[in-house]
């Protein structure tokens, strides 16, 4: 079987979505309160969860393992790289390389906080619930990851070298498998998707 970018090819309808929310910030920033909420509405499209949903969680046909791979094995918790997660260098690097794009799959993602800052801001339009059906689906679809290339629990680094953005999607689904386990190719060894999207960055 040959090689894949990502674990599913993105949709139109994530693109529309995201087109919608920057449509929605520029509102925000206008004082345009009731345009932005509206588009953050039609943001929330169950396509785009769907879309999601078939990527992440149990085992589907986009993240099924295609080889068991026992080299690395899972590190003991005690024996794991420190620190767990990137630190607030290492990920203003990451987005220098990486702009506001998943490595894999190319859509855009905004950072966790910024989504909590246009929720706080627009409760009704941006749920953000403690279930994922509860959660907004263009936000919990473009939220945007740090994904270790090497899983953490099988010994890998919070280094840039091994740690590249991604979205909700393509992080969760891959879970702690090998690319290799999953017939993907390593993302540095295809381009960054360049464009102007920010990550909703200027809400702030």
């Amino acid at each position: 079987m040959s090689l894949r970018k990502c674990l599913r090819e993105p949709i139109a309808e994530i693109e529309i979505a995201a087109h919608r929310l920057n449509d929605a910030v520029s509102a925000h920033l206008r004082g345009e309160r009731d345009v932005a909420e509206v588009l953050l509405h039609q943001a929330n499209d169950q396509v785009v969860r769907d879309w999601l949903y078939s990527v992440w969680g149990k085992e589907t046909q986009y993240n099924r393992r295609f080889r068991v791979l026992n080299n690395p094995p899972e590190v003991p918790k005690d024996q794991r790289a420190k620190p767990r997660d990137a630190t607030n260098e290492t990920k203003r690097a990451i987005h220098m390389r990486d702009g506001y794009y998943c490595r894999f799959c190319k859509i855009p993602v905004i950072r966790g906080e910024v989504r909590s800052l246009i929720h706080r801001e627009y409760l009704e339009a941006v749920p953000w619930g403690t279930t994922n059906d509860s959660q907004h689906a263009a936000f919990q679809c473009m939220w945007a990851q740090y994904d270790h290339i090497l899983p953490h629990q099988r010994g890998g680094s919070s280094s840039i070298e091994n740690v590249y953005l991604t979205c909700a999607a393509c992080n969760y689904g891959r879970g702690s498998h090998l690319l290799e386990e999953l017939d993907l190719i390593h993302p540095g060894l295809h381009s960054a998707r360049l464009g102007n999207w920010d990550g909703l960055q200027r809400f702030r």
